[in-house]
């Protein structure tokens, strides 16, 4: 089997700091850093396959989560049943910091991991002074972002409204594994969030393994229902600007679900940013699609911690 779809090829390690089973893949344990690999939806810790050999290998100690309700990850606690940015957030502090026993940290992030390390830097200042976004949310701010086109296409809003005001009757009707599957496997093919040939189908059939689980695909969608229900989010999400973190910005230009101008616009948020650079032949998926590309970009920016 090729490594980059062996589910085998990395260790996967649990640990319990927030009381329920998270699973994280740790490697190059001792090397700089660390680096935080967020992943995002639908994604698990598998987007980021391709490159966390390159970056352990490069002197990172290098981890990788997967979020409550992802992958290998429990869906949490019964009496913590969130799902949203703000619990997310702290699940992972509490995974690196008070199981790991680091006090700082890089973050690198896209899609929902997006939300995830711009509230980490916020809500636990000091954590992190850097980190690596790429085709995610962002904080809305009117006046700065005058003129830039700030609205995803209309036209790919139907899954976010379905998954975030209707997820238990979308759920009911993707009965079987099969359903499950194919219904992710939309947003490595036919939605065109990557670039057109980014996934082949053992790519995609590797991706969408762990969402067969009718529970984990079920939880995988508290994240929107907490846009639109506050009295599913566990608490508000921090996400403004923050001129305090240096931000390299990454754009895959061929997704086709994201802010047209996402490159611009975290330029914004992040007064101390470095590109942003746009990745040729790249969509939603950058670790997958771009991968030497954003091993790059985080040797750049880490060089320092790396000599």
């Amino acid at each position: 089997m090729p490594l980059d779809i062996d589910p085998d090829r990395h260790a996967v390690h649990t640990a319990e700091p927030r009381g329920f089973t998270q699973a994280f893949v740790h490697e190059g344990v001792g090397g700089a850093g660390p680096l935080v690999l967020v992943h995002g939806w639908p994604e698990t810790k598998r987007i980021f396959w391709r490159v966390i050999a390159p970056l352990a290998e490069a002197g990172f100690e290098v981890v990788v989560p997967d979020l409550r309700g992802f992958g290998d990850s429990d869906v949490g606690p019964a009496d913590d049943p969130y799902g949203d940015v703000a619990a997310h957030s702290r699940d992972v502090h509490a995974l690196v910091h008070d199981h790991l026993g680091h006090d700082h940290a890089v973050l690198v992030g896209g899609d929902l991991g997006g939300p995830v390390i711009q509230d980490m830097a916020l809500r636990f200042p000091g954590f992190t002074d850097r980190m690596v976004l790429f085709n995610s949310p962002l904080p809305f701010l009117a006046e700065e972002m005058a003129g830039m086109r700030t609205r995803p296409p209309l036209e790919a809003a139907d899954y976010f409204l379905r998954q975030g005001t209707d997820a238990d009757a979308l759920a009911a009707e993707l009965s079987t594994p099969g359903e499950r599957r194919r219904y992710i496997a939309t947003f490595y093919g036919s939605r065109f969030w990557a670039h057109p040939g980014g996934f082949d189908p053992t790519a995609v059939e590797f991706h969408t393994e762990p969402f067969a689980d009718a529970d984990k695909l079920r939880a995988s969608f508290r994240p929107y229902e907490s846009v639109f229900d506050p009295g599913k989010r566990s608490e508000p999400a921090l996400l403004e600007a923050n001129p305090a973190v240096r931000c390299l910005v990454l754009f895959g230009p061929s997704d086709h679900v994201l802010y047209p101008d996402f490159d611009r616009m975290a330029a914004v948020v992040f007064p101390d940013h470095v590109g942003p650079f746009l990745l040729r032949d790249c969509g939603h998926f950058v670790p997958w699609e771009a991968p030497h590309a954003l091993v790059s970009a985080v040797r750049a920016l880490c060089s320092d911690l790396l000599a």
